[in-house]
């Protein structure tokens, strides 16, 4: 087969370089035999040196712009994600590219991942070689992670659609993104951990309640297929419960409790976001125990 030339798109606030750095040097160290280029796009921040092609961010500000930024300035045929705090394993892009290849119309592709957190690493897969538009309303599928993203780049520019810059502080980005191009074709899955995915002490979004509110109230709204799925809307339910409840909002985390319990009585975050409401234990330990298990809320 031919190799196509990949494009590597690494938004970057420059203010954890160590990261960023290590990052890098897992792209470079990639046995892909096609060409790759990778573009740091520099969001409100500077990286300084790095072994990379560095650009400024000339969209909005925030993760969609970075990417988009990046996105546009290639001409390659395919467009990968990696956030500045992940690295990819040996072998994740000949991986995906071939995976790619021998899916009939595919032109979107997506890997497992490692979570570390807290000293603890967990691998998180999917158990199946493509993933739905059905699974991802019924579950965030957290291994559909952008670090693990591939994708056609002219079906994203032209029929996917960009990452939106519309989203609340660029919450769940990549789960919206990763909707759009399920609703055409399946995601095409490596079901092998082959990102690693830090959480905890390094995400910019970890315990920023309001902008997660606003993130998942605006996906209600531009997925509206997200209620007819009894476990994804109750998840997402819960989770606005439990958002709520970490601002001490009592009456709004009760509401949403309310109402993940009554669209699915065994919604696990119902209990868990009382918990938080009735201050019997802290948002910010459930989080962090959450996160030692290579879960999110």
């Amino acid at each position: 087969m031919t190799w196509p030339a990949v494009g590597v798109v690494v938004p970057t606030r420059g203010n954890r370089p160590e990261l960023l750095r290590r990052t890098l040097d897992a792209i470079s160290a990639q046995d892909y035999p096609g060409p790759v280029r990778t573009l740091v796009v520099a969001d409100r921040g500077h990286p300084g040196t790095v072994p990379a092609e560095v650009i400024e961010n000339r969209r909005s500000p925030g993760l969609p712009g970075a990417r988009n930024t990046g996105i546009l300035a290639l001409g390659t045929e395919l467009v990968a994600f990696c956030d500045d705090d992940d690295a990819w394993l040996p072998g994740k892009l000949t991986a995906q590219v071939r995976a790619l290849r021998a899916a009939h119309g595919a032109e979107f592709a997506s890997c497992s991942i490692t979570v570390e957190s807290a000293g603890r690493s967990v691998h998180r897969l999917a158990g199946r070689a493509e993933v739905t538009h059905a699974d991802l309303l019924r579950s965030r599928m957290v291994m559909v992670h952008s670090s693990t993203f591939l994708i056609d780049r002219q079906a994203l520019i032209h029929r996917i659609g960009l990452p939106d810059e519309s989203i609340p502080a660029g919450q769940n980005e990549d789960w919206d993104l990763a909707l759009r191009a399920a609703k055409r074709h399946p995601i095409t899955h490596v079901d092998v951990p082959l990102v690693r995915v830090t959480w905890g002490r390094t995400s910019m979004f970890a315990q920023v309640w309001q902008d997660r509110i606003a993130g998942l109230e605006w996906m209600l709204r531009c997925h509206p297929e997200l209620s007819g799925s009894r476990a994804g809307a109750a998840r997402v339910y819960g989770q606005l419960a439990f958002h709520n409840a970490a601002l001490r909002r009592r009456r709004a985390a009760i509401r949403w409790a309310w109402r993940a319990l009554t669209t699915n009585a065994t919604e696990r975050r119902v209990p868990i976001a009382l918990a938080v409401a009735l201050g019997v234990i802290p948002a910010s330990t459930v989080l962090r125990m959450s996160h030692m298990w290579g879960r999110g809320i």
